[in-house]
């Protein structure tokens, strides 16, 4: 059997992703980026309520040097993780609801 050009591939491929995605927002299934930013609301608004500076400037520290490992910048990484930090040390929910999700209880919303 002949192999699939590329160009074919990649179309296929990008059609199962968008199925992929169609699904999981039928679903109401988080992506990894939703959950790993709710993940981080929520340990630096408790390390703020704690007061614990030490161990918010620590887990800066480690986030950094991961992302600088994977190649983004330093300097850029740290005033990113600064201005997420200053964002959630409020401890106020900083996202926008997700409209295309429906209302919470799961009913959509009016409209």
């Amino acid at each position: 059997m002949a192999r699939k050009s590329e160009e074919i591939r990649n179309r296929e491929q990008r059609e199962r992703q968008q199925r992929l995605r169609d699904a999981d927002r039928k679903a109401r299934r988080p992506n990894r980026d939703d959950v790993a930013r709710t993940a981080l609301f929520m340990i630096i608004s408790a390390m703020a309520d704690r007061r614990a500076e030490a161990e918010l400037d620590e887990l800066q520290d480690r986030v950094v040097a991961l992302l600088v490992r994977q190649g983004f910048d330093e300097r850029a990484s740290d005033a990113v993780f600064d201005e997420l930090a200053a964002k959630y040390r409020t401890g106020e929910w900083p996202f926008r609801r997700k409209v295309h999700l429906g209302e919470a209880d799961g009913d959509e919303p009016e409209g």
